[in-house]
């Protein structure tokens, strides 16, 4: 097969994408819903922070310029789940936060739980993600888990 595929004039890359992300609006859904996370669960979301449509505190934003994972585990409320996006409530050493995260932000979603993980492209920065900190948002404990069992990991990068 040769490496000069033909341009498609089908954004693939976008649909698939669109449709990774539905994922992680329909598992949040259901956790909205019933107003618990069922056994284990939990959920790491990595996202962009200046991205459009995010709404977090500036002090957030000044200490995460670029990037930041959230936990939502055992201390998170006011889960709103919308089309384009959802919003949360989480505590960062001790002080509240409302957060609104569009599902176009989010650069990764992690359940450790059961080894799942969703990894997207970046909307805007081709460079690949930059080293950050975790977020330290309240929470007690676990780390993701990444030996890379049940990561889907989409990559359109062309050969020009």
């Amino acid at each position: 097969m040769s490496d000069d595929a033909p341009d498609s004039l089908i954004p693939y890359d976008e649909i698939v994408q669109e449709a990774l992300r539905a994922v992680v609006g329909r598992v949040l859904g259901e956790v909205e819903s019933t107003g618990i996370l069922p056994g284990e669960h939990h959920f790491y979301i990595t996202f962009k922070t200046a991205a459009a449509g995010v709404d977090i505190p500036r002090h957030l934003t000044e200490r995460f310029p670029d990037e930041m994972t959230i936990v939502i585990q055992n201390r998170f409320w006011d889960l709103k789940v919308r089309e384009d996006g959802f919003e949360v409530g989480l505590s960062f050493n001790q002080a509240p936060a409302r957060l609104v995260i569009p599902f176009a932000a989010i650069t990764g979603f992690v359940d450790p739980a059961v080894n799942f993980a969703l990894q997207f492209q970046a909307q805007a920065d081709e460079s690949g993600p930059q080293a950050h900190e975790e977020a330290e948002n309240d929470h007690p404990g676990a780390e993701p888990v990444e030996d890379g069992s049940n990561v889907v990991s989409v990559d359109f990068s062309r050969k020009k």
